[in-house]
């Protein structure tokens, strides 16, 4: 037989063979091997994400995405001194500290007091902000 004709042959071998396999394993029932994953409380990856009462995950990790955007105003606050900081940062900060993950401020560089002196600051300028009322505008004179 000629290399070509040698090639052609177990082309169609393995092709048989790969149909004759896929054949047999459709017609297996496999009903036995299906099984329902039982998660322990706590693990269960839907439920983490999406919990009852609202929050969830993807509101934490929206939160930390925030944080890395106002990762200049937070070094200037601690090496400038400069104390401020702004809205959305502090938003994301009050978030992932109190409603996700109090140690992820730790997690991503900072020390458990600079964590507790962020959020300090965070809820001292929410709770002193002055609420926005509408503007009137003077007639012209």
């Amino acid at each position: 037989m000629d290399p070509v004709n040698a090639k052609l042959v177990l082309m169609l071998v393995i092709a048989a063979l790969m149909s004759n396999t896929t054949t047999v394993l459709a017609s297996r029932d496999l009903g036995h091997l299906a099984t329902t994953i039982r998660y322990p409380a706590g693990h269960n990856l839907a439920a983490r994400i999406y919990r009852e009462d609202g929050a969830g995950m993807v509101e934490c990790w929206n939160a930390l995405y925030e944080l890395r955007s106002c990762t200049n105003e937070i070094i200037l606050f601690f090496m400038d001194g400069e104390m401020y900081l702004g809205i959305e940062c502090c938003r994301a900060i009050r978030i992932i500290t109190r409603e996700c993950w109090p140690s992820m401020l730790t997690s991503v560089g900072f020390t458990a007091e600079e964590g507790d002196t962020l959020r300090g600051y965070c809820d001292a300028s929410h709770s002193t902000a002055p609420r926005s009322s509408p503007v009137t505008m003077l007639p012209p004179a």
